[in-house]
């Protein structure tokens, strides 16, 4: 069975700026669920909120709306989260303090260890990497660790206008809420989702 992965980050990666990094990624066995969840959302509830919006980002949202979001994400039974921390003050790497690209994809391949109960998974994260380079950089990166992890898996990664991909917008509020336990101490949304949400730390 194929699994249908959307991937998304919340803090920055500079020096200074957020204490915490949060990669997370989201996934479900049918997409239409995650698309079921915004298009519901257009067309009743926040129907005058997002009027307005081309997407739907946490930062830019009411705390109704992010809380509606997450519990609307715990109903899916399909649907499960992992996400990385990535504390930055414990980072002594200066190869990867040096190259934020290079950091990211480091950051981004510990998802090769998500429990996904199948062989193929179709990824899209969010279309944050402009230069193709940089694109097939990671995309060749994330191949070779989902490998190393499981060595049957099949992946194909699509870098995404989050605007055109409710799944990408969700896995957008769900990383915010991680984000918001780490950097804020806030796990006021996090608690919705706990237990859908694995969580790992590096170092």
């Amino acid at each position: 069975m194929e699994r249908y992965v959307y991937i998304d980050e919340t803090g920055d990666l500079g020096e200074k700026g957020s204490k915490y990094f949060v990669i997370t990624a989201i996934w479900v066995d049918n997409p239409a669920f995650l698309e079921r969840i915004i298009k519901n959302m257009r067309r009743n509830k926040f129907k005058k909120e997002l009027k307005n919006a081309s997407e739907i980002k946490a930062n830019d949202s009411s705390a109704e709306l992010i809380m509606h979001t997450l519990k609307k994400f715990m109903e899916i039974e399909s649907a499960h989260a992992q996400s990385i921390i990535l504390e930055k003050k414990k980072l002594y790497s200066q190869f990867l303090k040096s190259d934020k690209h290079k950091l990211y994809n480091f950051v981004c391949s510990h998802l090769a260890n998500i429990s996904v109960d199948s062989r193929r998974l179709t990824m899209r994260i969010d279309r944050s990497k402009g230069k193709q380079t940089l694109i097939e950089d990671f995309n060749k990166y994330m191949e070779m660790k989902f490998k190393e992890a499981r060595w049957a898996r099949e992946i194909e990664i699509y870098h995404s206008w989050s605007h055109a991909w409710p799944g990408l917008q969700i896995a957008d509020i769900v990383s915010w809420a991680v984000f918001h336990k780490f950097e804020h101490g806030n796990d006021i949304y996090f608690r919705v989702i706990e237990k859908k949400v694995n969580v790992a730390h590096l170092w």
